[in-house]
């Protein structure tokens, strides 16, 4: 006798725009884990730049792989805070009742999403969650921390007195890499707005510039590492504040519209890599075990802790979405797999 597919309530997006217009909440099929996979009930995601990008579709060129009239996959979220439900025939180290978090970034197969009330992830991108650390907690930390860490020890080096500086320094991956770079020994400067410079400063930050009274590119001072999360600036402009041998890592998609978008800069950035003495990196954040364990460790020791910014309901995930895309969110915007019914 057949059974009906187990549901759940996700929320879908139907083309391209507005938050408030594309994105709604139904009930879906229930996704079954694959062999290396776990079955997870959501308890928190959080919105990142790719899902806010793949709302408005925007730059208009990367609808070229999202999918040209409404995205190929349509419920977004790739991280993810929660409880195994289930776990395929191959993993082994999590079980049913295990509280863990990570990510689906990068993930082969499909990708089920996060903005759900379950999600099926790799196992090989998950770690169990520190108790101590609230499943909200975790799932803000995840890809602003992983390529925080990634852009600070892996791409930049950073070691004992480094001198950094942090563009966007309140947002998600700057709240996170102005807190990793103080642990990793740096002397850190961020630029913010006004009513962000008593945050940063909280997290560490050793001189805070605040954006709306001077112009970052116009200080005095060099450095060794730029991490530029706003590409507000002209990147040859930005790269003038470099010491010699000092690093740009341009880590922004720029201002939502338009075909491109703030890829050119990022380009640009690139292209003044190649051509010119100016050392430029760009920051590919890999979701494995290792990066993961050592992101929990930060959380474990209290050196690093998720900056959230306001925290909505499933079925208020299109305002989540939109909140994001005002570009003033203090640190993460997450959302829980409950709804506010």
């Amino acid at each position: 006798m057949a059974t009906n597919p187990p549901i759940m309530r996700a929320v879908v997006q139907d083309g391209y725009g507005p938050p408030a217009v594309v994105l709604r909440v139904a009930e879906i099929r229930r996704p079954s884990p694959g062999a290396d996979e776990v079955l997870i009930r959501v308890w928190a995601t959080s919105v990142n730049t790719p899902d806010w990008a793949t709302v408005a579709g925007v730059p208009h060129v990367l609808r070229l792989s999202f999918g040209l009239r409404r995205p190929k996959h349509p419920v977004r979220g790739s991280d993810v805070a929660g409880i195994v439900e289930a776990a395929g025939r191959e993993v082994t180290d999590l079980r049913p009742g295990d509280e863990v978090f990570g990510s689906l970034w990068g993930g082969s197969g499909a990708r089920a999403g996060t903005f759900a009330q379950y999600t099926a992830a790799p196992a090989a991108q998950l770690v169990k969650k520190p108790a101590a650390v609230t499943f909200e907690e975790a799932a803000a930390s995840v890809m602003t921390g992983l390529t925080a860490l990634t852009a600070m020890r892996d791409v930049a080096g950073v070691g004992p007195g480094a001198r950094v500086l942090i563009n966007g320094a309140s947002g998600g991956v700057g709240t996170m890499a102005v807190q990793i770079a103080k642990s990793l020994g740096a002397d850190v400067t961020g630029v913010c707005g006004t009513g962000n410079v008593e945050l940063v400063r909280s997290l560490g930050a050793d001189q805070v510039i605040d954006y709306t009274e001077q112009d970052f590119t116009q200080s005095q001072h060099r450095f060794d590492v730029i991490l530029d999360n706003v590409l507000n600036h002209p990147p040859r402009i930005t790269a003038r504040l470099l010491t010699p041998n000092g690093l740009l890592i341009p880590n922004s998609l720029g201002n939502t519209g338009g075909l491109l978008a703030g890829l050119p800069r990022t380009a640009r950035a690139a292209l003044m890599g190649r051509f010119t003495s100016t050392r430029v990196k760009l920051v590919t954040t890999t979701v494995n075990r290792d990066n993961l364990t050592a992101l929990r460790s930060l959380l474990e020791s209290g050196q690093v802790k998720a900056v959230i910014d306001k925290t909505y309901p499933l079925d208020q995930a299109a305002n989540a979405v939109a909140h994001m895309l005002t570009h003033h969110a203090r640190g993460k915007v997450v959302i829980t797999g409950t709804t506010s019914a």
